[in-house]
């Protein structure tokens, strides 16, 4: 099958065999726009410099926030954020209506639970077909003790994983 065979519905099912982790972004713009998205386009980049990546799909409303921000935050969510989670998923303009956040660097909002946190200076940015892909420096973090919400085969998914002990 050539390239542009691809079946574009059967390749998305054939990558979400990878189960990942799931994440909220959150940046705040120098006219103080916010902007938050659910994304499972997270990962590690490097650890000297500490770099982690996303990817925004080029057509966001909110690309032009997280382009411009000086900061940004990822929040890997518990398996108790499902709500959080599709609440950043859709489109709109108030999203962070009713969710508790402080702001972080930058002004990015921090919320006030997660499994883990990373707020980031946004140091570049990649095109990458219909995405961009966004690099971040790690000037802060934290974690905490609790199972994720995963993604797999296009559903949210509780985990069965335990938490680890000792």
């Amino acid at each position: 099958m050539t390239e542009q065979g691809f079946n574009k519905r059967i390749l998305r099912n054939a990558l979400g065999s990878f189960t990942t982790g799931v994440t909220v972004i959150t940046a705040k713009s120098a006219d103080g726009t916010l902007a938050g998205i659910t994304a499972n386009s997270f990962s590690s980049v490097s650890l000297d410099p500490p770099l982690v990546l996303w990817s925004l799909d080029c057509s966001s409303p909110s690309l032009k926030v997280f382009e411009d921000a000086s900061h940004f935050c990822i929040h890997i969510l518990t398996d108790l954020q499902k709500d959080l989670c599709m609440k950043f998923a859709t489109s709109g303009d108030n999203k962070f209506e009713g969710v508790d956040f402080k702001n972080g660097l930058g002004g990015a909002p921090v919320f006030q639970d997660y499994l883990a946190k990373f707020e980031c200076i946004n140091v570049v940015h990649y095109e990458g077909g219909d995405h961009i892909i966004i690099v971040g420096e790690v000037k802060r973090f934290d974690t905490v003790d609790a199972n994720p919400l995963v993604f797999y085969q296009g559903d949210l998914e509780y985990t069965l994983l335990s938490n680890k002990t000792g």
